[in-house]
């Protein structure tokens, strides 16, 4: 089920730090204490194949997001230790050595399963006992989330497929035009780029000009 226009999950989860400091985050209040945008992207399990991939792409795009003023959140439902474990491990051997950004450990996948982006399933045999199914990670989901701990985008992608880094930064522009100018941005839409008045005028306008 979509939280989009919704509030993130108020709720505080184990995370391990880039120097093996363990913490508890609260998404919801690290966006509206330190009035800050976070992008929170879940990934299914460390030491594996896509994802590596996707948190070098996340470190290297950090300096954008950061002048974005958005804080970037990693997380799985690998333990600490096991995130520390990739931490250390270099990248040319497959590791994440060189990650800057918090990476939460959802164990007991309290907020994967409010979230609903767990792959799992459960059916019942022929005298009622419950039999699980499903990897039990979760699904390469990414949140948005504003000041004022409010979703403006989700997405979730199957584990096979990695994201493109660089349309979640398009999406905070979007995002942080409407907060200032009250426009609306229509498809494509980049920086630099004409936005609309949500009116059948402006909308008439822009078709007639692009």
């Amino acid at each position: 089920m979509s939280i989009v226009g919704k509030k993130f999950p108020n709720m505080s989860i184990d995370a391990m730090s880039e120097m093996g400091e363990n913490l508890k985050i609260n998404i919801f209040e690290e966006a509206t204490t330190n009035q800050q945008k976070i992008l929170l992207f879940w990934y299914p399990k460390d030491f594996t194949f896509v994802c590596p991939t996707e948190l070098h792409a996340f470190q290297e795009a950090l300096p954008e997001f950061e002048k974005r003023n958005t804080k970037i959140i990693g997380a799985s439902c690998d333990t600490n230790e096991v995130h520390f474990a990739w931490l250390n491990t270099s990248k040319d051997n497959g590791g994440i050595e060189g990650v800057s950004y918090p990476i939460l450990a959802d164990t007991h996948r309290q907020l994967a399963n409010a979230l609903g982006i767990v792959e799992q399933d459960f059916e019942y045999d022929e005298d009622g006992n419950e039999i699980f199914s499903g990897s039990n990670v979760t699904f390469r989901a990414t949140y948005l989330i504003d000041e004022e701990g409010k979703v403006f985008h989700e997405g979730v992608n199957d584990m096979p497929l990695g994201r493109n880094v660089s349309d979640f930064i398009r999406m905070i522009d979007a995002y942080t035009h409407v907060q200032k100018h009250g426009e609306v941005c229509p498809a494509n839409w980049e920086e630099g780029k004409d936005a609309m008045s949500a009116n059948r005028k402006s909308t008439a306008e822009y078709l007639a000009k692009h």
